[in-house]
Order: C-alpha cells, then structure tokens, then sequence
C-alpha cells in the first residue's frame, strides 16, 4: 500500500498569506480541490455538513475536494493557504475517508513549511477576488498548471514534499484512514481501484464480485463496511466528482461530460448531480464560471 502513497502528486494552485477582514464571506463553497489554511492570528468560522468549526490562531485546517461549506472572518484575521489538486494514477485522494473538515493542533514545523512553500512559489496569490466563485474557472486552472511545470527539479520535489508532509498531519489524526492502509482490504482496495479507471465504462456490482472471485453479496457486504457506502452509490459519487472536476477545468458540455462518465442520457447525469451535490449542472457550472481570472 505504501507504494501507492509514494506514486501520489500534487498540483499546486495558490499559496499564499493574506490578511482578511469581515468583507472575507462566502456561502455554498463547493471545489473540485483541496485547501490547507493555518490561522496565524484573528478569527474566523468554517461551516459544514458537519456544523461549525472555529477559525482560530495555531490550528491547521483540511477542507477536503468536494466538500461544500461557508466561510467567514469575524473580524480580521491572518491567514496562510494552500489550494492544489490531488494528482494519482488511478484517481484515489489521499483524503478518500474524510468528508468533512479536520482541525489540527499546529507545529512550528508547519508554520516554517508553509512559509517556505510560499518562498519557493512565488506570486502564488489569488489576484482579483478571495472569493472562490469568483476566481475558479479553466483559465485559472490552466495558468496554475502553467506555473508547475515551469517550475524548477529542485523546486519540484520541495513543493512535492512540503505538501506530503502537511497532509501526513491530517492522516495521523483520523481513525478512519485505519482501513484504507489495511491488507485485509487488499479485495476492496483492488475493486475501487478497477472503479476509478473505468468510470466511463457499464460498472455492475456482479462484475465487480466477479473480478474479485467472491459472490456479489458477499462482496457488497464487505465493500459498504469497508468504505461505508454501497458499491453502486461509490461509483456514482466517483462519476460525479469527476464530472464536477471536467465542469470547472474543461470546455466539455454537459452531453460530452455525462457521455464520458458512462452516463446513459443526460436527464439521468442531472438528476444524479443534483441528489448528489444539492445543485444543478448549471447551477454549479455558474458557481465555478461567474467570472475569469485574467
């Protein structure tokens, strides 16, 4: 399994320390991407499916892709963060089992690798708007992509294991990544694996089972207690990531998206994105498209 982790990569979109005020105040935040704040003074409020977590001073926070919540400053605060995108061969985030924010106790080792991530990365700001559905769009997306690979082989690896090792503080502190890493899940880990490759392909749990030599309920069984959720709703939850993903960095059109995900038609792909996401194709489309960067 360690192998796996080591393969893992990571594409920076900004880092940067700012200085937020009240006017720093977003409702519905939803991004195909992973963000780590540090909360160096001030405060502020993150909201969640989960509740309400406390912005405050000497604590890393972890909002993983795909997770919708507000945000708010209180009054001021000074803040570091990172946004990046997870990069694998077969798809997997190393934040696979955490669907909510994760608040951390902050080290000085995290406070010198955040600032040291943001020397070898310069002008990693968010230029016009801290407001993510201002900024996130393909041309975002495509100038940071820019930047990473005019970066350096230094700072290359550098930028590569700074990020390994501030993950490395959000894995520690969940019980839930126990079986993600453990052998017996060598079966599971293989079917989410065979998933993630084949997203545009007809995927059926007695496929599935078949490849896993096991009778299919058998093998369902193990898949929800092992992931915590059926094999049919993983993949369509896989498959609208994904999709979410295409909409903020491609030109692809809903057809061509729900036809790259093995979608049959397009009224399903809606009727899927809005269960799944609580918005619309095109409500989400406008959120991550309202405006450009440049």
């Amino acid at each position: 399994m360690q192998n796996r982790l080591i393969r893992h990569t990571y594409s920076l979109l900004n880092a940067d320390q700012v200085q937020l005020t009240l006017t720093w105040r977003y409702k519905g935040i939803i991004s195909p991407y992973a963000r780590f704040y540090y909360i160096e003074s001030g405060e502020g409020q993150l909201h969640d499916a989960q509740g309400t977590v406390k912005l405050e001073k000497g604590y890393l926070y972890l909002i993983p892709s795909y997770t919708m919540c507000d945000m708010l400053c209180t009054d001021t605060m000074s803040q570091y963060f990172v946004q990046f995108f997870e990069d694998s061969e077969i798809g997997f985030s190393m934040f696979e089992e955490i669907k909510a924010i994760v608040k951390v106790p902050a080290s000085e080792l995290d406070v010198q690798l955040f600032r040291r991530l943001i020397e070898i990365n310069p002008n990693r700001g968010i230029n016009n708007s801290y407001d993510p559905k201002t900024y996130e769009n393909e041309a975002f997306y495509q100038y940071c992509q820019k930047l990473n690979l005019n970066q350096g082989l230094a700072e290359f690896y550098e930028t590569q294991g700074i990020l390994k090792q501030l993950s490395s503080r959000f894995l520690a502190s969940k019980e839930a990544f126990a079986h993600e890493y453990n052998q017996h899940s060598k079966m599971i880990f293989e079917a989410k694996s065979y998933i993630l490759k084949n997203l545009d392909s007809e995927l059926s749990v007695a496929d599935l089972a078949g490849r896993a030599n096991q009778n299919t309920d058998y093998f369902s069984r193990q898949f929800k207690l092992q992931v915590g959720t059926r094999p049919l709703h993983y993949i369509n939850h896989k498959r609208i990531e994904r999709a979410q993903y295409l909409m903020a960095t491609s030109s692809m059109n809903y057809t061509q998206i729900a036809c790259s995900l093995g979608f049959d038609n397009l009224s399903y792909f809606s009727k899927s994105f809005k269960k799944i996401t609580g918005l619309s194709p095109g409500a989400y489309k406008k959120q991550v498209y309202r405006e450009a960067i440049r």
